[in-house]
């Protein structure tokens, strides 16, 4: 295996992802293989050139947009250390080699035990002098200790590359789950959307039961950012996210799609049902009145959205199901907002 020079044990790789991962949140970069090997190398401090260029970004305050995220990882990875994202999970590739050293050790000493066996076996059966037989059962104690002394070791070196594999797969759990979080509303995001959505239409191409889909938007959204700020509009986001949240139930799915636009998937459920759940989304959103401020409260009034629901037909792929209901979802903003408009 062509490992870069800079092979990292186990603890040390551990201890990137968990400095990685909260800083690459904290920056609202998606936890992508390609962005993650970015930061990887940064925390690693190897790269000097890759540091000094986020280290400056981070200094000026820059966005790390999707475009700033593709080209860090051009400039420093793909152009300068191809080999890097095969060694973010070296770690991985680590345990598993030294699980198999680990056995390689045991079978080996297994190996040496059965052949002493052997000879012992066939020097029985040649002499009967007494020294001899002493020395053959001198033998075969000091081969039974050290195959029960290597043995204790592998079941202590298992013991603990079981440990290691336990605390890897938790952490790798958690970078999947934060890479497909919504950081700002807890809900899933659009990646995980699109990983739902596929899992959502096969399920429906198997058992052929009816299927929706809302694409829910809040209204006037632009208003309370530009009247209020970006910490208004964000509360504003928070609120219709846990509304949501609250009121899908099962196996249904929610998701932020992108600003203020959610996404529901609602499986094994008709459209006239759907429509339903969109009425009670809609009402428990308009119902209450949001506030701003601890002492000196200011009313933001209600908040409302607009909701577009599609069924999903045989002969729909996702960008078809997806279109239906924004097309809902337009039709429901264009008959003056505040309300649900189906397919």
């Amino acid at each position: 295996m062509n490992l870069a020079k800079h092979l990292l044990d186990i603890e040390l790789s551990a201890k990137i992802l968990r400095h990685a991962v909260p800083k690459m949140s904290e920056l609202d970069i998606p936890v992508t293989p390609d962005n993650y090997s970015v930061w990887y190398e940064y925390f690693l401090g190897i790269n000097l050139d890759l540091k000094r260029a986020i280290d400056e970004y981070i200094a000026k305050d820059t966005t790390f947009t999707d475009e700033v995220n593709a080209a860090l990882v051009k400039r420093f990875i793909l152009e300068n250390s191809p080999n890097v994202i095969e060694n973010v999970h070296v770690e991985t590739q680590l345990v598993i080699n030294n699980l198999l050293e680990k056995v390689s050790q045991m079978n080996s000493g297994t190996a040496n035990l059965t052949e002493t066996l052997s000879e012992f076996h066939q020097e029985l059966k040649q002499t009967y002098d007494v020294d001899v037989l002493y020395k053959l059962v001198d033998t075969l104690v000091d081969e039974m200790g050290s195959v029960i002394s290597d043995n204790n070791q592998m079941e202590e070196s298992l013991s603990s590359m079981s440990d290691e594999i336990c605390s890897l797969k938790a952490e790798m759990e958690n970078l999947n789950i934060v890479a497909q979080t919504d950081q700002l509303t807890s809900l899933f995001n659009r990646r995980a959307f699109e990983d739902e959505i596929q899992s959502h239409m096969q399920h429906y191409n198997q058992n052929h039961c009816a299927s929706c889909l809302l694409v829910v938007d809040i209204d006037h959204f632009k208003v309370f950012n530009d009247t209020h700020g970006h910490l208004v509009g964000d509360k504003v986001l928070a609120y219709v996210a846990l509304a949501l949240k609250k009121t899908v139930k099962g196996t249904d799915f929610v998701a932020r799609y992108g600003g203020e636009e959610f996404v529901v998937l609602l499986p094994n459920t008709k459209l006239n049902d759907a429509l339903v759940v969109a009425e009670i989304l809609r009402k428990t959103i308009a119902d209450k009145k949001l506030t701003i401020g601890k002492e000196d409260k200011h009313s933001l009034g209600s908040i409302t959205v607009s909701v577009g629901v599609s069924t999903l037909h045989d002969s729909d792929d996702r960008e078809s199901y997806f279109i239906r209901a924004d097309e809902a979802l337009y039709r429901a903003k264009s008959s003056g907002r505040n309300c649900t408009c189906s397919e």
